[in-house]
């Protein structure tokens, strides 16, 4: 059985990550794996047993207090507790494998320092990781990025799926100026705007339409911007409780984890930020 599993090391942060993940799990009726990871905090040599023991015994008693906070934000909720430790990003990805999601907390915009777990966990992850930001509200708007790609598929898939479980309302973005989000690479589209418009405007419609069809519910409007896509996935973010892209888009060269405007959006962007893996891992 698949089940959501959340990061929690008791900082101010935690709480609203694990009501996130306490949501997506009570939403999606699946169990809830709360996971603390804890380390030696000095060098190998100079290593303590006793400390050791007693260091690893309050990373036991942190992650029984979130446990037991997860119960009490949803009575009957199962939930499954897991130590580890070492480093954070390798055991979260580690536990990730066969979970529905992985959730997890991150510093503010513009303070998220590289090699930040926020940052690792989406790049690593063969699963869609949610890295929470801000709570989550009753009315929401959950903002997809769309570019015409696989990567993107994948994105509206499970922005929509969000959208349906929460009711909230989706916009898909597509910000079309840059060479590498144009479709089949044809950079003559952008001598004449108009038919800029017209073929991108094309692309949009048709990536969103299969899911129009299969979630009638959800209240969905598309947005064509002439702007790249990592300005117009910004310039969404503020007014979204959600923003999902692919870990790649149609522009990024394959060797990346991440693209440019997955990681942007993970380093500045005000909301929650959902990245989804390509469909090829």
């Amino acid at each position: 059985m698949s089940h959501v599993v959340v990061g929690y090391d008791g900082s101010s942060e935690s709480e609203r990550t694990l009501r996130w993940a306490v949501d997506e799990a009570r939403l999606r009726r699946l169990p809830l794996t709360v996971c603390h990871v804890w380390r030696w905090p000095y060098p190998i040599s100079y290593i303590d047993y006793e400390g050791l023991a007693i260091v690893r015994r309050m990373g036991g008693h942190l992650l029984d207090h979130g446990a037991a906070l997860a119960r009490d934000m949803a009575p009957g909720l199962k939930v499954h507790k897991r130590l580890h430790d070492g480093s954070s990003a390798p055991a979260l990805v580690h536990e990730g494998h066969g979970a529905e999601l992985i959730v997890i907390g991150s510093h503010e915009p513009d303070e998220v320092p590289v090699g930040s777990t926020a940052l690792r966990v989406p790049a690593e992850a063969d699963r869609p990781v949610v890295v929470v930001r801000s709570a989550a509200t009753r009315d929401g708007l959950v903002v997809v990025g769309v570019d015409g790609s696989a990567g993107a598929d994948v994105a509206l898939a499970s922005a929509f799926e969000e959208a349906a479980l929460r009711g909230w309302r989706l916009r898909a973005v597509y910000g079309c100026w840059e060479p590498g989000a144009a479709p089949d690479g044809d950079l003559s589209l952008f001598g004449d705007e108009e038919r800029l418009r017209r073929v991108c405007g094309a692309v949009l419609e048709r990536a969103v339409a299969p899911w129009l069809v299969k979630y009638p519910h959800v209240q969905a409007t598309t947005s064509l911007v002439l702007k790249s896509p990592r300005e117009a996935m910004l310039e969404a973010a503020e007014e979204a409780s959600l923003t999902v892209v692919g870990a790649r888009g149609a522009g990024v060269v394959d060797a990346l984890a991440l693209g440019a405007t997955s990681d942007a959006l993970l380093k500045h962007a005000p909301c929650t930020v959902a990245v989804v893996p390509s469909p090829s891992g």
